[in-house]
Parts: structure tokens; sequence; C-alpha cells
């Protein structure tokens, strides 16, 4: 019988993605059998991020602040936005150096089978930003799925008659692929090979 608090590690351990009972088991194992100040140093970070991270109140992505770095950063290019569904996308093209404008987090992509629709998502502030802001371009960096192309192609249509100019990141990304997960250089390729997104 294990002891009540190696259980509970265990069930909180099992609650994250990719991480089934064995792996939870093995790493909970793992972090009691560390010096105190290892598990410790880990719970901490885990409480700092829970008490200081949240959204930013302009592009809705991860943020330290109300608002975070890259929309307080005047040298981006005021123009261009770029949509992508999670936070977590926003590091991963600034990691590929290609893209200087601003960011917008939708929160998601539309699911209908999920039951994600489009009011689900950040896209009325999306349209609310780009008529604030100026924006000329779009570019639309959903995950190259189902989902992705569905949000892809439901943008396009809402800024069909706008003077927005929309724009897909090429298919230097596998189709079922997920940004987070691609390298530097396909996601470099993939924006310089953009190109106007008709459905």
């Amino acid at each position: 019988m294990l002891p009540p608090s190696l259980l509970k590690l265990i069930e909180e351990l099992a609650k994250l993605p990719s991480v089934g009972q064995k792996s939870a088991r093995r790493l909970a194992f793992y972090l009691v059998s560390q010096p105190n100040d290892q598990p410790l140093a880990l719970a901490r970070a885990l409480e700092e991020a829970a008490h200081n991270l949240g959204q930013c109140e302009c592009c809705f992505g991860l943020s330290q602040g109300p608002v975070c770095e890259l929309c307080q950063d005047p040298r981006r290019n005021q123009e261009q936005m770029c949509v992508v569904e999670e936070g977590r996308n926003v590091f991963s093209i600034e990691a590929s150096h290609v893209f200087q404008g601003l960011y917008h987090v939708l929160g998601g992509s539309i699911s209908p089978l999920s039951g994600i629709y489009p009011e689900d998502l950040k896209i009325a502030e999306l349209e609310r930003r780009v008529l604030e802001l100026g924006i000329k371009e779009i570019i639309i960096a959903t995950n190259p799925d189902l989902e992705g192309e569905a949000t892809a192609h439901y943008l396009t249509d809402l800024f069909k008659q706008s003077p927005v100019k929309v724009s897909r990141i090429a298919r230097g990304m596998p189709s079922g692929g997920d940004l987070e997960f691609t390298d530097a250089a396909t996601l470099a390729r993939a924006f310089e090979g953009r190109q106007p997104f008709d459905p």
C-alpha cells in the first residue's frame, strides 16, 4: 500500500499531458528519492509560475504582467499580425527569428466535434485589434490539421471584404503537425514561403 502523499503526487502527475499512470508513478518515485531541495525547488517554480503568469491583455498570449514584452516592443512591425492557436506557438515562431510583427492568440481552433465554435475563440477581439491598429496583413499560423485548416478558412472568409491582406504560412510544415514541435528552420521556410490564402 503506497503512502497517501505519494498516491496524491502520482494522481496529480498523471493529469499532465502525455503522462500516463506508469510514467506518473516513475516520476513520483524519482522525485521523492531526490534530496529535499530538488522537489521543493520544483514545487516553488510551479507555485511562482501559477501566481505570476497570466494572459496578455493585448494579444492574449502568455505574460508575466498585464501586457507581454512583445506587445510592448515599439520595434515590432505594427502593420503585420500573426494569428496562432495557443500562447506556446508564439515562442516557437519567435525562436525562428523570421517574424517581427504582432501576435494574436485565438485560444484554440474551431472544432465543432469538441464543442468549440468561433464565438468560443478570441475572434471578435482579433477583428477589433485589426481595425484599431490598422493592420495591413494577417498571417494565419494555425496548425496544419483539420481544426487548424477550418479556423484558417473561417478567418479568411471573415476578412474577405476588408482591405487587409490574409496569408497562410506555407506548407513547410507537415500536415497534421503541431507548431510547438516544429524546428526553427522549417518554421522559417514556412513564413518566407507564405502566400495569400484562398480556400
